[in-house]
């Protein structure tokens, strides 16, 4: 089941990289939800290579097909399978790969465990897989946003040291969506932009941190202790290719603060419980609380940089690898879609969770 993601809203990605073509079975999904390929359609336009000079190159249409579970425009129940053609592949480029685990990769992890792998493109450890993800979480974006009041976005907030500072409140999309880097301070943008490019002349690479924010969730998604919230939230930023950490609310900067200082004091406004800060990032007890809720996922640089490094081959030899293929000097714009993929996959199964057990 390590390919399935969640209870009763639930998707099974599927493909590797350099195979036929990538996909995801969505079940679970309620009937009657308006759905065609045009609501999918525009976040794998924006989860798709060849974009800008700031991810990788490699020329994919990612035209979805919707093979089932839709019928005259609306949802039937049924599982919902989704496909996208993989066109641009160029094994070639992966030969030495083969024999060669490439540093800091699942190269070698894939091998020692399976005994087998798909090595052109990185196989089913390539960030090829979250095509699945992002098209699942349109079907989910549709469902919280139709039928829940639900609006969930995201935004590049840190490259290396380059951070801008971004209300989760008030932070727009067409502000996201204003520059290739996807971070909504345009100043700070252009910043990053060059850094970018710099590291990729350089043959290298960059991380830095994503903001998800979900605006609109009502008091009460959510399960106590093991599925709480957050934590269903972490696993599913966690799980995302070069994903390396996860916080929410005020995250680790809250451990600069004493308990008085980091409460969020109640308030009764308009016959509504609310919060007079955020610091807790809408959720208290593992379950939502109606503020908006917010958090932060740090991405490593991307492993493979075009500069010989020291490895091992499959018979364990000492030997060095050079970088070779089409690859993202920095993932953090690619990013930007998948994690509001995965955050709008764990609210839709929590929602019908909530509503299954306390409605």
């Amino acid at each position: 089941m390590a390919n399935t993601f969640g209870r009763l809203f639930r998707v099974t990605t599927w493909g590797e990289s350099h195979g036929g073509g990538v996909g995801v079975v969505v079940d679970g999904c309620p009937p009657r939800l308006t759905l065609s390929e045009a609501d999918v359609q525009p976040d794998l336009d924006r989860r798709r290579p060849g974009q800008s000079s700031l991810v990788s190159p490699r020329k994919e249409s990612d035209q979805v097909q919707i093979l089932s579970g839709v019928f005259e425009g609306l949802t039937l129940g049924t599982p919902i399978a989704m496909w996208v053609k993989n066109e641009d592949a160029r094994s070639e480029a992966y030969g030495e790969m083969a024999t060669k685990f490439r540093p800091s990769h699942a190269d070698y992890t894939y091998q020692v465990k399976y005994g087998h792998r798909a090595w052109p493109g990185g196989g089913r450890s390539s960030a090829r897989e979250t095509v699945g993800r992002v098209a699942a979480g349109a079907v989910a974006k549709k469902l919280l946003r139709e039928r829940f009041g639900v609006e969930i976005l995201a935004c590049v907030t840190q490259v290396q040291d380059l951070a801008a500072a971004v209300d989760p409140e008030t932070v727009q999309t067409s502000a996201i969506e204003a520059n290739a880097v996807r971070c909504p301070d345009a100043a700070v943008a252009e910043a990053m932009i060059q850094r970018i490019e710099q590291r990729r002349r350089e043959g290298d690479s960059v991380g830095g941190l994503v903001l998800g924010i979900a605006r609109g969730v009502p008091p009460g998604w959510g399960e106590p202790v093991f599925d709480r919230l957050e934590a269903d939230l972490g696993k599913a930023m966690l799980s995302l290719p070069a994903s390396k950490g996860f916080d929410i609310g005020s995250g680790f900067e809250g451990i600069r603060l004493t308990g008085r200082e980091h409460n969020d004091a109640f308030r009764n406004v308009g016959g509504r419980v609310r919060t007079v800060t955020n610091r807790s990032g809408g959720v208290q007890g593992g379950i939502s609380n109606g503020e908006t809720l917010y958090f932060r996922v740090a991405f490593k640089p991307v492993a493979t940089v075009m500069h010989e490094q020291d490895t091992v081959d499959v018979n364990f030899a000492e030997t060095t690898l050079k970088g070779r293929g089409r690859h993202d000097p920095c993932v953090l714009p690619r990013a930007v879609p998948l994690v509001e993929a995965m955050t709008a996959l764990v609210l839709a199964d929590h929602a019908l969770r909530h509503h299954a057990q306390c409605e």
